[in-house]
């Protein structure tokens, strides 16, 4: 914690053996643990080498001493041919990020989060549940293939045994899934039991977590782990927004009775923006234009929540910048993002350290927060202040910029929020009007988006078996624009305000190329679906008539390739187009000559 800038982490010297297994497969030990885990990392303070990894679990997880390393590539165990792909990590953005810095000052128990890229590239074997669990989890809480997200319980106490005086740890559990609920309420278990019993109990636990079913959208899972169940839903598209998460039933015959979490992913977005309530829309714009902001707050726990916050206020759009909920002066990445030779790249970054105030002067949003405080019946608000009021030295709470909103303030809101801290409503009833005030904003603002887009699909009769399906039309800036004024955001929300303006710049920022991007290829696997249906519902026999065997087999490999892409929720096709589909695949290759019939249906 208190290393200094040339105290580098070391790897410690020794590790218990997990069992061995390096690929992972179905049914091989710890295929269901990487469902959920990459690995569990234990970081400690060393005197002499400063933090240090000490434990990671299970011990096929690799990870590296260098920036950015290839990929491993390593033999599975003697017996075994497979080759696999490990994922690889650094070790001492591992270690830095597992402790807050020293001038956060963290006493007894600290729970934070942070987010770290993936050495080496991006990671291609991917467990064989992620492809189709990700086709129905909402966009803004898919996996991410080159990011991991570590989950970190610190302890730091008095101890007289310590040469220092402190016993300082981190248990951290480190995975591709958003699921910051789950994973905080999970090391609430199971890391003071391991600060006190060490290895043995991490063993059952990993064990445990490798029992558990894969986390399927939709499903409500009850999972065992330390004498406790943790009951959770997983989030899917179908889910309806702000719906309570589906009960499940005959929890009464579990012994004991299941820990329900309300949700695995939200935070109390109540507790998170208390410091700036009367900010939250100007916020929310500054998220949808993916402007690069700093979250400069005295603990990892209050950093890491805050960015969390800011980057969940968009959903159902998904946040596509980069964000770090903590982030410190030893990361690899702290000269690319505080370089002053090109603009500030589109990052959320939270940090603890005061140095940042003058490394990223030049940033354009500067969020300082001091120690929550109340001030009467509304928490103390941050105040907007100019970047030049910026101080490297004892910079007071405020958010630092020269944005002007390009909507109003809604006062009504903030009234509902006073009246409801006055009638001493629970935190979890004022975050849940937040986010849906948050929610309806977004979805007033996308709505319209959403129907022009809908509008540049091709019409279901121009869709005809036998000729390449039409294009979907280009999106037109201009024509949306003009759409408005009938269509516009004011039919749903009632504020007033420069959409047009906000409309402008969000066609230049990293979320509409996103959301673009996504409903495009969402349309453009629609369009191909409609025309496999149409060639279904298609005389086969007579199209074959006057056709040569290379088109033909050509159609063959065509409604093969749909099919396999199908088969891998990668189209929106029903059951009964899949067997039709089949069925003339079959009636197709009966036609041909012996030989090309023995090609085709080869393995």
């Amino acid at each position: 914690m208190d290393a200094g800038p040339g105290a580098a982490p070391h790897p410690a010297r020794g590790r218990p053996g997990a069992p061995s297994s390096a690929t992972r497969a179905p049914g091989a030990p710890w295929a269901r643990f990487s469902a959920w885990l990459e690995c569990v990392c234990v970081v400690t303070f060393d005197l002499e080498l400063g933090q240090a990894l000490e434990l990671v679990y299970p011990s096929d997880s690799r990870l590296t001493d260098k920036e950015v390393g290839p990929a491993l590539w390593e033999r599975t165990s003697p017996g075994e041919q497979a080759l696999t792909r490990f994922p690889v990590f650094q070790k001492s953005s591992i270690c830095y990020l597992s402790f807050p810095d020293s001038h956060s000052g963290c006493l007894g128990d600290t729970q934070f989060s942070f987010r770290i890229r993936q050495c080496g590239g991006q990671r291609h074997l991917w467990h064989p549940d992620d492809r189709h669990g990700d086709s129905g989890v909402p966009v803004s809480l898919q996996r991410e293939a080159a990011h991991y997200f570590g989950y970190v319980y610190f302890r730091q106490v008095k101890d007289s045994s310590v040469k220092r005086g402190y016993f300082q740890k981190s248990l951290v559990l480190v995975s591709r899934l958003p699921f910051v609920r789950l994973f905080q309420a999970l090391l609430s278990l199971i890391a003071p039991e391991y600060f006190d019993k060490l290895v043995p109990c991490l063993e059952a636990v990993c064990s445990e977590i490798d029992q558990w079913p894969a986390p399927m959208p939709g499903q409500t899972l009850n999972l065992p782990v330390m004498g406790v169940v943790l009951q959770v839903h997983i989030p899917s598209r179908a889910d309806k927004p702000e719906s309570s998460p589906p009960k499940q039933c005959g929890h009464e015959n579990l012994l004991p009775a299941p820990v329900v979490l309300s949700s695995v992913h939200e935070l109390d977005l109540f507790r998170c923006f208390q410091p700036v309530l009367a900010h939250v829309q100007m916020l929310w714009e500054l998220m949808l234009l993916g402007e690069p902001l700093v979250v400069l707050a005295p603990s990892p726990a209050v950093s890491s929540e805050m960015v969390l916050a800011l980057t969940s206020c968009l959903q159902p759009l998904k946040f596509c910048c980069d964000y770090r909920p903590y982030f410190t002066v030893h990361d690899s990445e702290f000269k690319e993002f505080t370089t002053r030779t090109q603009a500030p790249p589109n990052v959320v970054l939270g940090v603890t350290n005061p140095f940042f105030i003058k490394t990223l002067q030049h940033w354009p949003h500067i969020l300082r927060i001091g120690e929550p405080r109340m001030s009467g019946d509304l928490p103390k608000q941050v105040k907007l202040k100019k970047p030049s009021r910026l101080k490297t030295l004892d910079t007071k709470p405020g958010l630092y910029t020269a944005y002007t909103a390009h909507l109003h303030r809604d006062k009504a809101l903030l009234r509902r929020l006073l009246k409801g801290l006055q009638r001493e409503r629970p935190s979890d009833l004022l975050s849940a009007l937040l986010r849906r005030h948050l929610l309806e904003l977004t979805q007033s603002f996308i709505i319209p988006l959403e129907h022009y887009m809908a509008s540049l699909m091709p019409l279901q009769k121009s869709i005809t078996p036998w000729k390449t399906p039409p294009q979907i039309r280009p999106f037109r800036q201009d024509d949306f624009l003009r759409s408005l004024e009938h269509s516009g955001p004011q039919l749903t929300c009632m504020l007033k305000g420069d959409w047009l303006g906000l409309y402008r710049r969000f066609f230049k920022s990293p979320h509409f190329d996103g959301w673009y991007r996504q409903r495009h290829k969402e349309m453009a696997q629609k369009l191909e679906a409609l025309h496999l249906e149409a060639i279904c519902e298609a005389n086969i026999e007579i199209w074959m008539k006057d056709k040569s065997e290379v088109e033909v087999v050509d159609l063959v490999l065509k409604l093969r390739e749909r099919l396999v892409r199908a088969q891998g929720h990668q189209l929106p096709v029903k059951e009964a187009t899949m067997k039709r589909a089949r069925l003339y695949i079959e009636t197709v290759v009966r036609s041909l000559p012996m030989d090309l019939q023995v090609v085709l249906c080869s393995p």
